[in-house]
C-alpha cells in the first residue's frame, strides 16, 4: 500500500512540483510519513541524493507532531460535538488505542520503538496520537517521537538507498 500511495504522489505531482517538495509532502502525510518520503526519494522513484533527502523527510515528519501532541484531544473534543465527525473521531481513537499496549507498558522507550520500527500502523502520527490520548506529557512524548523518527530514518535509509539502491541504482 505504501508503494502505491508513493507512486500516486510521484505521478500526480511529478510534473508540477519539485522532487524535494514531493518528498516533503509525502513525509507529512499520515500512513506514509518518513518511510514513504525516503522510499519516494530513493533510487526506485525520484533518485534524490540521500544527504539531501534525509533532512527533508525528517522535517516533514516532525512538523505535525507538536500539533498532534498538544491539540488533538481538543480538536477531537470539538469534532465529537458534530454528528458528521463524531464517528470518524471515535474510529480514529479506537484504532489508535488498539495499539497502545507497548506504549503503556514501556512508556518513553515503548513510544520510541513504536515510532522507530517502520511497520504498518506505526509511526510519528499514530505514536503521537496514542501518546496524546494516553495523556503523556509533551516533554516526555516529543523527545521519544524524535528519537523514534531518528531510528526509522536509519532503517528506511538503509532499505531505500541500500537494498533498493542496489536493485534500481
Amino acid at each position: 500500500m505504501t508503494e502505491t500511495l508513493v507512486q500516486w504522489f510521484v505521478t500526480n505531482l511529478g510534473g508540477s512540483a519539485a522532487k524535494e517538495l514531493i518528498v516533503f509532502l509525502i513525509s507529512m502525510v499520515p500512513i506514509l510519513e518518513l518511510r514513504g518520503g525516503l522510499l519516494a526519494a530513493g533510487p526506485a522513484f525520484l533518485d534524490i541524493p540521500i544527504l539531501r533527502a534525509v533532512p527533508i523527510c525528517i522535517v516533514g515528519n516532525v512538523i505535525p507532531v507538536p500539533f498532534i501532541l498538544l491539540l488533538i484531544r481538543w480538536i477531537f473534543k470539538l469534532m465529537k460535538k458534530t454528528r458528521l465527525f463524531r464517528p470518524l473521531v471515535e474510529w480514529l481513537e479506537k484504532k489508535a488505542m488498539s495499539k497502545k499496549e507497548q506504549i503503556e507498558t514501556y512508556g518513553f522507550w515503548g513510544l520510541v520503538l513504536f515510532v522507530g520500527i517502520p511497520l504498518p500502523g506505526t509511526g510519528a502520527w499514530t505514536g503521537s496520537l496514542i501518546a496524546a490520548l494516553l495523556g503523556m506529557k509533551f516533554k516526555k512524548a516529543f523527545p521519544a517521537v524524535l528519537l523514534g523518527i531518528a531510528i526509522a530514518t536509519v532503517i528506511m535509509s538503509a532499505l531505500s538507498y541500500g537494498l533498493l539502491g542496489a536493485v534500481f541504482g
